[in-house]
């Protein structure tokens, strides 16, 4: 029984699993300040209007979550050290948030429309993020 315990297989899970945890928790602390800046970001107060009910506020923060997360996966998986993980994933975030700007102000109006809980506006939005987040994603992978 002794040498089960010793095995290739459980050796390496047991060097490789802290350090997979370790990578997974600086990305999700990466997509959690993403989205924490994206909120601070925007116009309206996401969570305060979710608080209230409002579906188009919460549609279009999981899209952001979404979004990011996608490109921030794609790192995850393409660097090696928590170093280049930080690195690849604060680009891919500044990224995001640039386009997910740009998008909201080419498309006019669309933070009072979610603000008023138009669905259709918070589809939209989460729509042009995810088309963004892949083609990123896409690009990081090379």
């Amino acid at each position: 029984m002794p040498s089960q315990l010793q095995s290739p297989e459980v050796q390496a899970f047991a060097t490789g699993f802290p350090v997979t945890l370790l990578h997974a928790s600086v990305t999700l602390v990466m997509l959690i300040l993403g989205t924490t800046l994206y909120a601070l970001l925007t116009p309206h107060k996401e969570i305060a209007l979710i608080r209230e009910g409002n579906s188009a506020a919460a549609l279009s923060l999981g899209g952001v979550m979404v979004g990011l997360s996608i490109p921030l996966a794609i790192s995850l998986t393409a660097s090696t050290s928590v170093i280049e993980i930080g690195i690849w994933g604060a680009a891919t975030i500044a990224v995001q948030l640039l386009v997910f700007r740009v998008t909201d102000m080419v498309l006019k109006g669309l933070p009072e429309r979610i603000q008023d809980g138009e669905i259709s506006a918070a589809v939209l939005l989460v729509g042009a993020k995810l088309a963004t987040a892949l083609i990123l994603a896409a690009a990081v992978a090379g």
